[in-house]
């Protein structure tokens, strides 16, 4: 498990391709390597990776099947890619942001950056059945940061989040462009609860149900929020 809070930015310095494994090797700031073991898991951009080889102090060889290739963006970089990393938490560890399993959903692109002063506005596409998981003021996990979604619009397909200096200073973000591809981690008491309303509700309604969610949606209410009551979520620290 993982906190969605970003240790450090490593660097990506070697690609290989062997038999549909992908080889990392990835070198990591002074300290943040102190007692790793192999086996041991790690967040790159919010993928959880196994450490298959300590090649030093500061250099680390992770391999990565073809399904996270598929799903992540782990196949598009190239060496020299910075990337946000995480170890994973130990037993007792506080969690300030909130609980991450480093199993990327889907992959979606960067909109728009708006920049105010030093608030910075990402807004990212939002496509297909992830929609009913993403509510304002939820939990959402980007490159493996956990953010509070700010804004979000179904009908023209995105949402936004502000990032604080902070998160700017200890992550990538600042690093992408319109069109940059980033990974994304949806927050799982969110799924959970949505679709156990969506679930009853299809047991009670029957037929019925397209009906209501029709109706629910000309009143300009979104099905999937009636059990998205940020009450019935976990805890996190506001992070935007």
């Amino acid at each position: 498990m993982f906190t969605g809070i970003v240790q450090c930015v490593a660097r990506i310095v070697e690609v290989n391709d062997k038999s549909g494994i992908r080889t990392f090797e990835i070198e990591f700031p002074d300290g943040f390597c102190r007692d790793l073991e192999i086996g041991a898991s790690v967040a790159i951009d919010g993928v959880c990776l196994t450490v298959t080889e300590l090649l030093s102090d500061m250099r680390v060889k992770f391999d990565v099947m073809l399904q996270s290739l598929l799903i992540t963006t782990l196949s598009e970089y190239p060496p020299e890619t910075q990337v946000n990393a995480e170890r994973a938490a130990k037993d007792g560890a506080e969690i300030g942001g909130h609980p991450l399993s480093g199993h990327v959903d889907f992959k979606t692109s960067l909109l728009s950056i708006n920049q105010v002063e030093d608030n910075y506005c990402l807004r990212l596409a939002l496509e297909g059945n992830w929609k009913r998981y993403v509510f304002p003021k939820g939990y959402i996990a980007l490159n493996g940061a956990s953010l509070t979604i700010a804004e979000v619009n179904k009908q023209e397909g995105w949402f936004e989040v502000w990032l604080i200096p902070e998160t700017r200073r200890m992550t990538v973000f600042e690093s992408k462009g319109v069109g940059s591809q980033i990974n994304v981690e949806i927050e799982r008491g969110t799924q959970v609860v949505v679709d156990t309303v969506r679930d009853t509700l299809e047991e009670n309604l029957g037929a019925l149900f397209p009906l209501f969610e029709r109706l629910l949606e000309e009143q300009g209410v979104d099905v999937h929020s009636l059990g998205a009551d940020s009450r019935l979520l976990p805890t996190a620290a506001d992070k935007t």
